[in-house]
C-alpha cells in the first residue's frame, strides 16, 4: 500500500486547505517545531480510517472556537495496482466516499470496505478506541507510545495469526489441545486461569476453614474476656465500698477555705494598686520639677558660654583685619604672572595652528584626488549595473514555475505513453481505388492509425462504423492530459515563453545576468559602500574643507619671526602650494606645550591666591557676623535670667520639690508593707490549691459514678455470657473445623496435581507454537541483527516480544523486554512492528507505517542503528516519519516536508 496524496481542510490548526502530493514509496519525513501541525496530520489520517463519518466523536477535529466548521480529509493511495480515493467530512454535511478505480462506494459500505482492507473494526457507537484499530493501531505509533506494544498486539492478534497461515485456534482443535482444554476446565473449578488463586469449591472450603478458625479464636477470646470480667466485678465492688464515705466532700471544703483566703489577698492587691497609682503621679510631678530646675541651671551655664563666645569672636575679627594687606599683594603678583603666561601661549598657538592648517591642506589635496578617481569608476560601474538590470526586467524567470513545468512535461509524456499503450490500433489494407472516410480524413491503401478518441468510419456502399477506443480509462486519460496540458500552457504563457526549452533558456540567461550584476555590485560596494552619492558628497565636502583651510591659513597674521621667510616663498595661484612653502620656511615654533604648562602653573598660583583672598574675606565676614550674633544672644539671655518673675518661679519650684519628695517617701513605705503581706499569703499557691482540691473532688465523684455504672454493665454482661454455654460451643466448633481441614487438604492436592499436568501439556504445545512462529522470528532477527549482531528477540504464543537474548562476556544474557530501559523498549517496539509489517506483506496484506516523534529517547549510537533498520524497512514499506528534530534524521536520505511551508500554504 502506498499513500499518494493527503488533503485536509477545517481541521484543527489547518483552517485553510492543506494538500501534500507525490509522497515517496519509501520514507517521507515531516519536520517542524512543536505545535506546527505534525500530530494534526496523524490525527487526520486516523480519523479518515477509524472514525465513522456519522459519529459526533470527532469534535476535537474542529478548529478552536469554530463550531460551524466541517473537518474534511481526502486520501489517495495505491493497492494491488488499483487507485483508491477516500473522502470524508465530519460533523457538518457528513459524508464518506470511496473510489476504487471505476467502482464507487458511499457511507457505511465505504467504511466497511476500508476496515476489511486494512484489518480493523468500527465501534458500534461512540468514538473509535484502541481495541478497534487492529493492524493500523499496531503499525501507526502515536507520540510517546513507541514502547507500548502489548495492547496493540492483542488488538491485532487475530490478523497476525491469520497471516502466519495457521492460527493457534487450529492447534486447539487437535487431540492434544482438547486434553489441555479439559485439564484447564478441571483446573478452573479449583484455581483461577491467570493468577492461579483458589476458586469454586476450593475457595469455599478455604473460606469455611478460615471462618471456623476465626470463630474458634473469637470463642477463645470471649471465654478469656468472661474470666477477666469476673475479676473486674470483684475489684469494682471493693472500690464502691470505699465510695460510701463520700471522700470528695473533704476536698471541696479545703477548696472553699483556700478561695476565702484568696479573696482577702485580692483586697490587699486592690489597695496596693491605688497606692502604686498615687506613687506614680508623685514621681511624675517630682521628675517634672527636677527637669525644670535643671533647665534653669543650664540657662546659667549657657550665659557663661555666651560671654566666652563674644570675647573670642572679637579677637578673631582683629586678627583677620591685620592680615588683609598681605593677601591683596599676593593676588596682584599672581595676576601679573598669569597675563605674561597667557600672552606667550597665544603666540605659541598661532604658530601651531599654521602648522596644523598646512598639514590638513596636504592631506585634503591627496584625499580629493583619490575620491575623484573613485567617483569616476563608481559612476561607470553604476551605469553598467543599471543597463544589466534593464535587460533583466525583460526576462521573467521563476524557478518554482519552471519546476512545475518540468513536472507537468514529464506527466504529459507519461500520459502520452499510457494513451499510446491503451489506444485502439486500426490497421487497414484497402483495394485499389477504394477508401474509407475516418472523420475528416480519407484512408486509402495500406496503413495503421491509433484511435485515441471515438471515430466514425464511413464505408462506401456498406454504411458507418462507430469505434470508441479504450473505454472509460482512455477517456479519463484524455481528460487528465487535457487538464495537464492546460496547466502547462498557462504556466508557459505566464513566463512569456513558447516552449519549455525557451523558458529554461530565459532562466539560464537571467541567472547569468544576476551573476554579472552581483559581480559589478560587489565591486561597486568596495568603491562606494554607502552609494555613489555618498562618494560625490564626500568629494564636495573635502573640496569645501580644503578651501576653508586655505582661507584660514591666509587669514592668519604673519609671524614676526618668520615674516621674511614667508615673503620669500613667492606668489602663486595655488594656495596650498603657498601654505606649504610658508610652513616649510618658518623657523622652529614656540613650545606650545611648555607655554600651556607655564600658563597652567600661573593659573593655579592665581587661583590659589584668589581662593586664599576669598577665604580670608569669607572668614572675616563670618567672624564679624558671629561677633554681632554672640553679643545679641548674651544680652538677651542675661535679661531673661535677671527678671523678677524668673527669680520668684525658681523659689516656688524649690519649695514644691521638697513637699513632693516627702510624699514619695511616705507612699513607698505603705507599698512595702502591702507587698510584704501579699508575699506572705502566697496567692499563686492559693489559686493552685483551689484548682487542685476542686479537680480532685470532681474526679473522685466522677470515678465513683463510672464505677457504679461499670458494675451494672459488667454484671449484666456476665449474666449474658454465662447463659450462652461458651465451653460447649467451642467443643462443637472444633470438631467442625477438623472436618473442613481434611476437605481442604484433599482439594489442595487435586489442584496442585492439575496445575502440574497443565504446565506439562502447555510446555509441549509451546514447542509446536515456536515452529509456527518461525516466520515472525525470522523477520525479527533480520532487523535485530542490524542493531545487535548475534542477538535474538523471543516472542510468546501471543506473538508478543518477551525476552531479548544477547551475548556478553559471561555468555548469553537473557533480559525481559519489560525490564529494559525506556529507550531500549522503544527500539524493540519499533523493530517488532517492522517485523509484523513484513509478515503482513508476505501474506498479501497492505501496510503503512506512521511514526510520530519516535525514538526520541535513543542515544546517537542506537539511533544510527535504528536509521539503518528504518531505511531497510523502507525498501518494502511506505513510512511516514513525523519529527521536531530534523537534524537527527538528515542522513536518512528521505524527502523532507517542512510543516512551516504547509501552514504558509
Amino acid at each position: 500500500m502506498r499513500l499518494l496524496r493527503l488533503r485536509v481542510e477545517h481541521l484543527r490548526r489547518f483552517r485553510a486547505p492543506v494538500e501534500i502530493r507525490d509522497l515517496e514509496p519509501g520514507i517521507n519525513l515531516f519536520a517542524g517545531p512543536n505545535e506546527s501541525g505534525k500530530s494534526t496530520l496523524v490525527r487526520a489520517i486516523r480519523a479518515a480510517f477509524f472514525e465513522r463519518f456519522k459519529s459526533n466523536a470527532a469534535e476535537d477535529l474542529q478548529p478552536w472556537g469554530d463550531t460551524s466548521a466541517a473537518p474534511s480529509v481526502e486520501l489517495e493511495f495505491e493497492w494491488q495496482g488499483a487507485h483508491w480515493k477516500l473522502s470524508k467530512r465530519f460533523l457538518k454535511q457528513k459524508r464518506c466516499d470511496l473510489e476504487i478505480g471505476a467502482r464507487r462506494f458511499n457511507g457505511d459500505e465505504a467504511e466497511e470496505k476500508l476496515a476489511e482492507l486494512l484489518g480493523y473494526q468500527f465501534p458500534g457507537k461512540g468514538p473509535s478506541k484502541a481495541q478497534h484499530w487492529g493492524v493500523p493501531g499496531l503499525l501507526w505509533i502515536e507520540q510517546g507510545e513507541g514502547q507500548v506494544l502489548r495492547e496493540s498486539v492483542a488488538h491485532a492478534g487475530a490478523y497476525l495469526k491469520s497471516a502466519l497461515g495457521e492460527s493457534l485456534g487450529d492447534l486447539a482443535s487437535s487431540a492434544g489441545d482438547a486434553l489441555i482444554a479439559r485439564v484447564e476446565a478441571e483446573r478452573a473449578r479449583l484455581l483461577t486461569a491467570s493468577a492461579g488463586r483458589p476458586t469454586g469449591e476450593y475457595a469455599e472450603v478455604l473460606r469455611q476453614h478460615e471462618d471456623a478458625g476465626a470463630r474458634l479464636t473469637a470463642l477463645d477470646r470471649d471465654i478469656a474476656a468472661y474470666r477477666q470480667q469476673v475479676d473486674r466485678l470483684a475489684e469494682l465492688r471493693r472500690l464502691r465500698a470505699e465510695d460510701e464515705g463520700r471522700p470528695w466532700e473533704a476536698y471541696r471544703r479545703q477548696a472553699a477555705d483556700a478561695q476565702a483566703k484568696l479573696a482577702e489577698v485580692r483586697g490587699w492587691r486592690q489597695a496596693r494598686a491605688r497606692e502604686a497609682q498615687d506613687l506614680e503621679h508623685c514621681v511624675a510631678s517630682l521628675q517634672h520639677g527636677r527637669d525644670q530646675q535643671a533647665a534653669y541651671a543650664r540657662q546659667h551655664q549657657e550665659l557663661e558660654q555666651r560671654a566666652r563666645d563674644r570675647d573670642a569672636t572679637g579677637l578673631q575679627v582683629s586678627e583677620l583685619l591685620a592680615d588683609r594687606p598681605r593677601i591683596d599683594a599676593q593676588v596682584e603678583q599672581a595676576q601679573a604672572a598669569y597675563r605674561m603666561a597667557e600672552a606667550r601661549l597665544a603666540t605659541a598657538r598661532g604658530q601651531a595652528k599654521r602648522a596644523v592648517l598646512a598639514a590638513d591642506l596636504r592631506r585634503l589635496t591627496a584625499e580629493q584626488a583619490r575620491l575623484a578617481a573613485d567617483l569616476e569608476q563608481a559612476r561607470t560601474l553604476q551605469a553598467r549595473v543599471q543597463a544589466l538590470r534593464t535587460r533583466l526586467q525583460g526576462i521573467r524567470p521563476d524557478e518554482t514555475v519552471l519546476k512545475q513545468l518540468r513536472s507537468l512535461d514529464r506527466g504529459l509524456a507519461e500520459l502520452d505513453a499510457v494513451r499510446q499503450s491503451a489506444a485502439t490500433r486500426l490497421a487497414y489494407d484497402l483495394l485499389p481505388q477504394q477508401h474509407i472516410q475516418a472523420g475528416d480524413e480519407s484512408l486509402t491503401g495500406r496503413g495503421e492509425r491509433l484511435l485515441l478518441e471515438p471515430v466514425a468510419l464511413d464505408v462506401p456502399g456498406i454504411g458507418r462504423l462507430h469505434i470508441r477506443p479504450g473505454g472509460e480509462d482512455l477517456a479519463d486519460l484524455a481528460r487528465r492530459r487535457q487538464e495537464t496540458r492546460a496547466r502547462f500552457d498557462t504556466l508557459l504563457a505566464g513566463l512569456g515563453a513558447a516552449d519549455l526549452r525557451q523558458a529554461e533558456d530565459q532562466a539560464e540567461q537571467a541567472r547569468a545576468l544576476k551573476q554579472e550584476i552581483e559581480l559589478h555590485e560587489s565591486r561597486l560596494d568596495g568603491l562606494a559602500p554607502q552609494g555613489v552619492d555618498a562618494v560625490s558628497n564626500r568629494l564636495a565636502l573635502v573640496e569645501q574643507e580644503r578651501r576653508t583651510r586655505s582661507e584660514s591659513l591666509a587669514a592668519l597674521p604673519q609671524d614676526p619671526a618668520g615674516a621674511d621667510a614667508g615673503t620669500g616663498a613667492g606668489t602663486g595661484t595655488d594656495q596650498s602650494g603657498t601654505a606649504q612653502a610658508i610652513t616649510e620656511a618658518a623657523p622652529e615654533p614656540l613650545a606650545e606645550a611648555q607655554a600651556e604648562r607655564e600658563l597652567a602653573a600661573a593659573r593655579e598660583r592665581l587661583q590659589a591666591a584668589e581662593r586664599q583672598a576669598a577665604q580670608h574675606a569669607q572668614a572675616l565676614g563670618l567672624a564679624e557676623q558671629a561677633g554681632r550674633t554672640a553679643v545679641a544672644e548674651w544680652q538677651r539671655l542675661r535679661d531673661a535670667i535677671q527678671a523678677p518673675e524668673r527669680q520668684r518661679q525658681e523659689q516656688e519650684l524649690t519649695a514644691r520639690l521638697a513637699a513632693l519628695q516627702a510624699r514619695e517617701t511616705a507612699v513607698r513605705q505603705s507599698l512595702d508593707a502591702l507587698d510584704a503581706r501579699i508575699a506572705e499569703a502566697r496567692p499563686e499557691i492559693l489559686e493552685q490549691d483551689v484548682q487542685r482540691f476542686t479537680r480532685t473532688a470532681a474526679q473522685m465523684e466522677q470515678a465513683a459514678k463510672e464505677r457504679r455504672e461499670e458494675t451494672i454493665r459488667v454484671q449484666s454482661g456476665l449474666e449474658a455470657l454465662g447463659a450462652h454455654g461458651l465451653e460447649e460451643q467451642r467443643a462443637d466448633l472444633a470438631r467442625e473445623a477438623e472436618f473442613i481441614a481434611r476437605r481442604r487438604d484433599e482439594l489442595q492436592r487435586r489442584a496442585e496435581a492439575l496445575d502440574l499436568l497443565l504446565e506439562m501439556l502447555r510446555t509441549g504445545r509451546q514447542a509446536l507454537t515456536r515452529r509456527i512462529q518461525a516466520p515472525l522470528q525470522r523477520h525479527l532477527n533480520h532487523y535485530l541483527h542490524l542493531l545487535f549482531p548475534q542477538a535474538q528477540l523471543d516472542v510468546d504464543e501471543d506473538l508478543l516480544p518477551e525476552r531479548l537474548v544477547r551475548t556478553g562476556a559471561d555468555g548469553a544474557v537473557h533480559e525481559a523486554v519489560d525490564a529494559l530501559s525506556f529507550g531500549a523498549r522503544e527500539q524493540m517496539g519499533l523493530i517488532s512492528r517492522l517485523a509484523y509489517a513484513d509478515l503482513l506483506r508476505e501474506a498479501g496484506r497492505p501496510t503503512l507505517i506512521i511514526l510520530d516523534d519516535a525514538l526520541v529517547h535513543s542515544d546517537h549510537a542506537r539511533l544510527d542503528g535504528m536509521k539503518r533498520i528504518l531505511f531497510d524497512a523502507a525498501q518494502r514499506h511506505q513510512v511516514l516519519l513525523f519529527t521536531c528534530h530534523p537534524d537527527r534524521w538528515r542522513d536518512l536520505g528521505a524527502r523532507v516536508v517542512e510543516m512551516g511551508m504547509l501552514g504558509a500554504a
